[in-house]
């Protein structure tokens, strides 16, 4: 290797390097503040505690409803990924195959849902939600997160998968008797597997993330999810960080081991989506 590609692989790796440090920092600041009490946390920031001290979890717990909160969340997000990957998959399949006007207009409506964010109609939502009497229900949160949300960027990715499935199978299917119904359940659903899974990841990370529509739409506290309880416990004027930080670490947690155990879901349906076909 020449000096020249030497001192660039060098700086390469250089570079990763701290880019990595900068994004760890925060996550590194967040646990070890944990195991602090706050008098060691104002004297030394980012110093290691002295001992791990398990107490501020302890607390947390207690604060923050913690288990019941946790509940909600999973029955919350669930419901949704598992809605938006019914509804946006048979949707999705109608735009990709059909040549109709009609599916390429529906299809730039969803675009536009991408574009222009759902808090602008916050206003509406909340009157329609009410008017529907499914405030301070989880219904009303499932709604709006899968069809004012989220649906649109499902549509998105998991049409642009379905273009990479191949016409002729349908083309068999239905030679042999088969129904469109039947033949995207039976033939197509199978094959979007990959994308399911990263439109499933995705769609998790999000509504167990979101924040402001349970707030808008949730007000009993046996209703309320995670992030609700964690903001409860902000004060006013000031806030002990030392017992604040294990609730965002409980809060994140679930959803961290998740993706853990998921992310390779991710690339194989990156991957499948561009080299099939």
């Amino acid at each position: 290797m020449s000096k020249k590609g030497l001192l660039g692989k060098i700086s390469y790796i250089v570079g990763l390097v701290l880019i990595s440090f900068v994004m760890f920092l925060p996550i590194y600041y967040l646990v070890i503040t944990t195991f602090k009490s706050p008098d060691e946390a104002a004297a030394s920031p980012l110093g290691l505690p002295a001992s791990l001290d398990f107490s501020n979890y302890m607390k947390a717990l207690d604060a923050m409803n913690y288990l019941q909160a946790m509940k909600n969340n999973i029955i919350i997000t669930s419901v949704s990924v598992i809605l938006l990957v019914f509804f946006a998959s048979m949707a999705a399949y109608v735009i990709a195959r059909s040549t109709k006007k009609i599916y390429h207009i529906m299809f730039a409506i969803f675009l536009i849902g991408l574009i222009i964010p759902f808090q602008i109609a916050i206003v509406p939502l909340y009157q329609i939600i009410s008017g529907m009497n499914l405030m301070n229900t989880h219904l009303g949160v499932i709604l709006v997160s899968v069809f004012c949300i989220n649906l649109p960027l499902t549509i998105f990715l998991l049409r642009g998968f379905i273009h990479t499935v191949p016409i002729e199978l349908e083309e068999a299917a239905y030679m042999d008797g088969c129904g469109t119904f039947r033949c995207f359940w039976l033939i197509i659903f199978p094959l979007l597997k990959p994308i399911i899974a990263t439109v499933v990841i995705l769609n998790t990370l999000a509504i167990w993330n979101d924040f402001l529509t349970p707030l808008l739409f949730l007000q009993s506290p046996d209703k309320a999810v995670l992030l609700q309880e964690v903001y409860k416990n902000v004060g006013p004027f000031s806030t002990n960080w030392t017992s604040f930080f294990p609730m965002l670490v409980m809060s994140t947690l679930p959803l961290v081991v998740f993706y853990i155990f998921m992310q390779k879901r991710v690339i194989e349906g990156v991957v499948a989506g561009s080299v099939k076909g």
